[in-house]
């Protein structure tokens, strides 16, 4: 080798930082992640008094197992796929490998879309509860806007940092948040309930399920699955991949199910099936919905478990904001290496973090949610609840969609022929996805508390991101044809064919 061509590679490594970090994060890692997206106790403190007063009553429980089966069918699918495509941007590499760039790239804008949204939405609730907490402790309560930008930069430079920091620091926050509740469910368990002891055919029956509106509560259900598919959004930078995603995906949808199946019934069990609905119907008109689950909590720990859990609250937001700012980076780093974006936007640190994608990241969050500060907006009413409701609308198309494009895509490649990976569970999963998608539509203006003229802009958003981006991908195609075979992001090479676990 000439002297020439060994010092090229060095100097194209020193101007070309694109990628990230291999190795880096394993199944606990991920797991950290897919969790404080989550955020369990904003979950069940704010959308359980919904799902439960507005819902199926003490039946709530119910709902997150079911959601749970649906999403344990689509990950199959999902996972049967993530062995064959390895990528940063989980839907942008399904979709476009099953159902063209085309809709790849749509589904790429419309996953940064819902990421963006939910990551706003969270610092409309948290810049309200860390301002409540500065009142409190510290006798200065600042402006609600002020404490989601200082969090703001906080994120900035959690997110340009390598990938285990950020791992590390999600899970201190997440166990913090978990352990709590656990801790309260556990005692309400062993104690033997409240006033009707632990009834569990009041939560789990079928006919509790069905009781009132279970598709409110099906829909709240979906909101606490938001964000599982981040599993695979971070196989470019797992360790064994092949091996990582499928056990941190099924562990992700199993811990998710069954921990708000378990906790939401223990909150029934603390008041009694016949009780719930009123205490929860309460919690709604007092403003703060957190009621229900605080007053269960100091009942079943002590006083002082509420007050840990009102600062516990406002670190799960946080975790929430810095999983969404980090799975938003890898969606907006897969587009640069595929070419949809500018390559600058998949410059990457000497870490391997994607440094400009996580700026990029920070002043989306900005424009959303400084339109709100400025117009004197509740944070909470309309930041929060409205993008929200847009988020988990653009989620679950992005779930029909991939389950839609694992068929197509094992049909054409016949990489895995196994019938009930390729074919059933998906197309069954697709089914079950379309029934729940037409749920959120039914209740979405009750899910975003707001009115119909609220309601129908924000449910468009939807389609428009995925045009946008369909947009985007054949603006970039020559008009006489040349271009048309785009190859896949380096990022999503097909994987080996052995299937493993």
């Amino acid at each position: 080798m000439s002297h020439s061509t060994q010092t090229a590679a060095p100097a194209r490594e020193r101007n070309d930082h694109r990628q990230l970090k291999r190795g880096a994060i394993g199944v606990v890692g991920i797991l950290f992640f897919v969790l404080s997206a989550q955020a369990p106790l904003t979950g069940i403190g704010g959308a359980l008094p919904l799902a439960v007063a507005l819902g199926n009553g003490a039946g709530a429980p119910a709902a997150y197992l079911v959601v749970g089966l649906v999403i344990a069918l689509f990950a199959v699918g999902f996972i049967a796929m993530s062995r064959h495509v390895t990528a940063e941007g989980a839907f942008y590499a399904y979709i476009g490998r099953g159902l063209g760039r085309r809709l790849g790239t749509g589904s790429a804008l419309l996953a940064l879309w819902s990421y963006n949204t939910v990551q706003a939405c969270m610092y409309g609730l948290y810049g309200v509860i860390v301002s409540s907490l500065a009142g409190t402790y510290l006798g200065v309560a600042p402006p609600w806007w002020a404490c989601a930008l200082a969090t703001m930069v906080l994120v900035q430079v959690l997110g340009s940092l390598n990938i285990e920091l950020g791992a590390r620091f999600l899970g201190l926050l997440v166990a913090g948040e978990m352990g709590i509740l656990l801790a309260f469910a556990l005692v309400t368990l062993f104690s033997g309930g409240g006033p009707q002891g632990l009834d569990p055919g009041a939560s789990f029956a079928p006919s509790a399920l069905l009781a009132g509106a279970p598709g409110i509560a099906l829909t709240f259900g979906i909101a606490s699955m938001f964000g599982f598919e981040s599993t695979a959004i971070y196989s470019a930078e797992a360790k064994d991949p092949a091996r990582t995603v499928p056990r941190a995906t099924y562990l992700a949808v199993a811990t998710i199910a069954l921990f708000f199946a378990f906790v939401s019934w223990m909150v029934v069990s603390s008041y009694g099936a016949d009780q719930v609905v009123a205490a929860a119907g309460s919690a709604l008109e007092s403003g703060d919905s957190t009621v229900l689950l605080f007053a269960a909590i100091s009942g079943a720990l002590g006083p002082w478990a509420a007050e840990v859990g009102g600062v516990l609250l406002a670190t799960s937001l946080l975790a929430g904001i810095l999983a969404f700012h980090n799975a938003s980076n890898r969606y907006v780093h897969s587009l640069g290496e595929g070419g949809a974006l500018p390559a600058t936007v998949s410059r990457t640190t000497r870490q391997g973090a994607p440094f400009v994608a996580s700026g990029l990241q920070t002043v989306l969050a900005l424009v959303l949610v400084m339109p709100f500060a400025v117009l004197g907006l509740d944070p909470v009413l309309t930041l929060f609840a409205w993008f929200s409701g847009v988020a988990v609308l653009g989620l679950v198309v992005l779930y029909f969609l991939t389950s839609i494009s694992v068929v197509v895509f094992f049909r054409r490649t016949r990489l895995d022929t196994r019938p009930w990976q390729t074919l059933v569970a998906p197309v069954l999963a697709a089914v079950l996805i379309a029934a729940l998608a037409a749920l959120v539509l039914t209740n979405f203006t009750l899910l975003i508390g707001g009115s119909p003229g609220t309601a129908v802009p924000l449910v468009l958003s939807v389609p428009l991101a995925l045009l946008i981006g369909v947009a985007l991908e054949s603006l970039r195609r020559r008009p006489d044809g040349e271009g048309l075979t785009v190859p896949p992001p380096p990022t999503a090479g097909l994987a080996p064919t052995t299937p493993t676990v």
